[in-house]
């Protein structure tokens, strides 16, 4: 069989790669299209919680919204949700039902979360341990039980290493920065290898961000994701609530520093968690977004950290093992009364 000519083989290649690339171009400028003309950012926001909602101001951060229970008078509870592209304090939705009659609890919405201010500013791990220190100070003013979920653990611990008399205890539910470095999703990898500024640059570009946003917070997205979070159903309400609180104004805005791994903590084990001097408990099992290769380390080096593992769940067990997780956080709270 004669060969091709090698000049017509490579001028069909390059015409391909045209196509190809033309092709990709003009669905990214219809996608960039649909996300200004068809997409509503402005979505009407319920609250979250089925509750008061007060609003503090406070220094460097602004407002900050919080639920707050009817509880009034035992160790204040205070209840702090995780970093994602749709977070906000319906994923502390469980905990709040379980003691809102029964003590103080405060549930947060973060900075850049649901009705707290969104402003377009520089977010760090830094810039939210001092928002949650300003609040446990000036708006909880006594040391508190607090609880974190996720990436929020490290902002916590962070707090916690500076103002520990702001703390009885804190719990961490499924912590991230226990993962081996080797190991990291590539939120966490990015802040290792030094190239979050450069993801932060191409996330961010004015031109798409808002259209890769929308993608990410989807319903389609975004129940994709939570299927990784749960064993079982996932909640619709976690779906449409993370839909809506992140179809608002400001919205994407912590979610790309989140993308770009600015906000999670190099060595986390050595620089917020084995020098904790707080009380504190872990809860966890498996968990798609982190592992805790390193927490045997934190355990035997650390023996005010204590840790249950909830099975089987995947990084949400108070939605998933609702007693099993209110009965490890009792046993511990009763031990160190």
């Amino acid at each position: 069989m004669p060969k091709k000519p090698i000049r017509k083989t490579v001028a069909g290649l390059a015409r391909g790669g045209v196509a190809v690339a033309g092709g990709l171009v003009t669905a990214a400028a219809a996608g960039i299209a649909y996300s200004r003309l068809a997409i509503d950012h402005e979505v009407p926001l319920p609250e979250a919680l089925d509750a008061e909602r007060r609003e503090f101001r406070l220094a460097e951060a602004g407002m900050i919204s919080a639920y707050v229970g009817e509880g009034s008078t035992g160790q204040p509870l205070v209840l702090i949700h995780s970093v994602n592209a749709a977070a906000s304090a319906m994923e502390m939705k469980p905990l709040f039902e379980m003691y809102r009659q029964k003590r103080p609890v405060y549930a947060l919405d973060l900075p850049g979360y649901g009705f707290s201010d969104r402003q377009a500013r520089t977010y760090t791990p830094e810039f939210f341990s001092n928002a949650l220190g300003h609040f446990l100070n000036q708006v909880v003013g006594q040391p508190a039980d607090v609880i974190a979920l996720s990436l929020s653990s490290e902002f916590l611990a962070r707090t916690a290493r500076r103002a520990p008399e702001q703390f009885r205890s804190l719990t961490m539910i499924s912590p991230s920065g226990l993962t081996d470095r080797s190991r990291g999703r590539a939120t966490e990898q990015a802040g290792q290898r030094g190239a979050s500024n450069s993801l932060y640059g191409l996330l961010a570009n004015p031109l798409w961000a808002q259209a890769l946003y929308d993608l990410i917070a989807s319903r389609m997205s975004l129940r994709f994701y939570l299927g990784k979070s749960f064993v079982g159903e996932i909640p619709d309400e976690l779906v449409e609530y993370g839909y809506a609180t992140s179809h608002q104004p400001g919205a994407m805005n912590v979610p790309l520093y989140f993308l770009s791994g600015q906000l999670f903590t190099q060595d986390a084990l050595q620089e917020l968690y084995l020098d904790l001097s707080v009380p504190t408990l872990i809860l966890y099992d498996q968990d798609f977004y982190v592992s805790f290769d390193l927490l045997p380390e934190l355990l035997n080096k650390n023996e005010l950290v204590k840790a249950v593992r909830i099975a089987p769940t995947l990084g949400l067990p108070h939605w998933e093992q609702a007693d099993e997780t209110k009965a490890a956080l009792e046993a511990f709270w009763t031990e160190i009364s």
